[in-house]
């Protein structure tokens, strides 16, 4: 696919206490979990964002340093766009170990030339699985100038400005979106 692809993990991991892209699930680690997914799909180039390069980084994912000072995953949406050498850039967080490739293989065929593509489970939007166009680099450096740092904020915005359009997620696709935010839920 013409796409590229980042894996954001640059979270503080307050709630869990340690970094989560080491931890074990299922006997691997979440960033090597996360990107063998990201590889199935075969994007032009990979990215990692993270607030500093971890060691853990495989030599084939380029590093991208969160923009700052760090505004959650918004200032690694935004340094990551400004680098993509494809239209599209999808993104997913380190901590969501259930997503199905089929999903987002699904994700990849729903994009439109210059118009991205972002989830939905009922009338919320799953920003840190979604693809974005190559032209909304701005609209996120402007994001990051601002004081609302969300990204349902901006994904509300793209929609309006007809750069994304939402895609329904299933009762039986739900599950995918389940993010690890305590280690009891590695149990």
């Amino acid at each position: 696919m013409n796409i590229s692809a980042v894996l954001l993990a640059g979270g503080e991991s307050r709630r869990m206490g340690q970094d989560k892209a080491t931890l074990v699930f299922r006997g691997k680690p979440l960033w090597e979990i996360q990107l063998d997914l990201l590889r199935k799909l075969r994007p032009t180039e990979i990215f990692l964002s993270a607030r500093s390069d971890p060691v853990w980084r495989p030599g084939d994912v380029h590093f991208v340093p969160d923009h700052r000072p760090s505004r959650g995953p918004l200032s690694g949406l935004a340094a990551t766009l400004s680098r993509i050498g494809t239209d599209h850039l999808l993104a997913l967080a380190i901590d969501m170990p259930l997503m199905k490739e089929d999903f987002l293989r699904s994700l990849c065929h729903a994009i439109k030339p210059s118009c991205g593509v972002m989830p939905m489970i009922g009338e919320r939007a799953e920003p840190l699985a979604a693809i974005y166009p190559k032209g909304i680099d701005s609209d996120a450096i402007a994001a990051l100038s601002g004081c609302d740092f969300s990204l349902q904020s901006l994904a509300k915005r793209l929609i309006v400005a007809g750069k994304l359009r939402f895609v329904r997620v299933s009762k039986n696709e739900e599950t995918c979106f389940r993010n690890f935010n305590r280690l009891g839920d590695f149990m």
